[in-house]
């Protein structure tokens, strides 16, 4: 039997199989916490939608984001590293801050 030339198959892939795979996050405590910081960050106005580039408020979705990063630093005290446990310190704190900031001004 002739062997069938099997090259115009493969011309249109990559050379490198790993060029058509999604970009993945590392596999950290940070990609727990992104999920919730980010999006909360565009709800409080600090960032631009991802889609749309506007800004679009909404502090009682912010203010849910929050409450859940919160609720997960309760329920992983003692279980994280040093570095895990500052930064999601650091999230909550600047969040909180920007809520507060935020509910003033429409406060006043």
């Amino acid at each position: 039997m002739a062997k069938k030339n099997d090259s115009h198959n493969h011309q249109d892939q990559p050379a490198n199989p790993e060029q058509n795979k999604g970009f993945l996050p590392p596999l950290d405590f940070s990609s727990v916490i992104l999920p919730l910081y980010t999006p909360a960050l565009i709800k409080l106005g600090l960032l631009g939608d991802p889609i749309t580039g506007k800004t679009n408020e909404n502090l009682e979705l912010a203010r849910r984001l929050i409450d859940i990063l919160d609720l997960l630093k309760d329920r992983t005290k003692g279980n994280l590293q040093p570095e895990e446990q500052e930064f999601l310190q650091a999230c909550l704190s600047q969040l909180k801050m920007a809520y507060v900031k935020k509910t003033e001004a429409v406060k006043s």
